[in-house]
């Protein structure tokens, strides 16, 4: 379902998608408007992480970044990733988890519809941005071990 409404957030973009044999190192790409995703990623789930982060390319990327030696195409790469997570794991998200009684990665994970490496990928960015724990609403993230705990006033 997920992957379903990112391939239709793509197209409102102008965005083509198409599903492609690429190297097992490769689970998507994106260039002029065209998002090729991996045809071999054996999930639909590992299929909408990647879609995210190419959407995340078209608002967020600039030129050929295939290069990973050159810094701003490692700047442009950690954008579009940063840009998927957000996407896909927002921190409100984690707060309708537990909401919901979900408890542990696995999970976690499956209720967002992501993978665990996507999750955990999002978890690592948000400590690396805001530290071991911040705040939404009436509720304190944990991002180190992850849990949320919500603040009565």
């Amino acid at each position: 379902m997920i992957y379903d409404n990112l391939l239709n957030e793509a197209a409102q973009l102008g965005i083509d998608t198409y599903e492609k044999p690429m190297s097992p190192r490769n689970k998507g790409l994106y260039s002029d408007n065209v998002i090729w995703i991996n045809k071999f990623l054996r999930t639909r789930t590992e299929k909408a992480c990647a879609a995210a982060e190419e959407i995340g390319h078209h608002h967020t990327s600039f030129g050929d970044i295939l290069d990973l030696s050159d810094v701003s195409a490692r700047k442009q790469e950690l954008r579009a990733r940063q840009w998927g997570y957000k996407r896909l794991v927002p921190l409100s998200s984690i707060v309708q988890a537990h909401n919901a009684k979900v408890k542990g990665r696995f999970e976690i994970a499956e209720y967002l519809g992501v993978t665990e490496e996507f999750l955990q990928a999002s978890i690592d960015r948000y400590r690396d941005r805001f530290g071991v724990l911040t705040t939404i609403e009436n509720y304190i993230i944990y991002l180190d071990p992850l849990h949320v705990v919500e603040v009565l006033t």
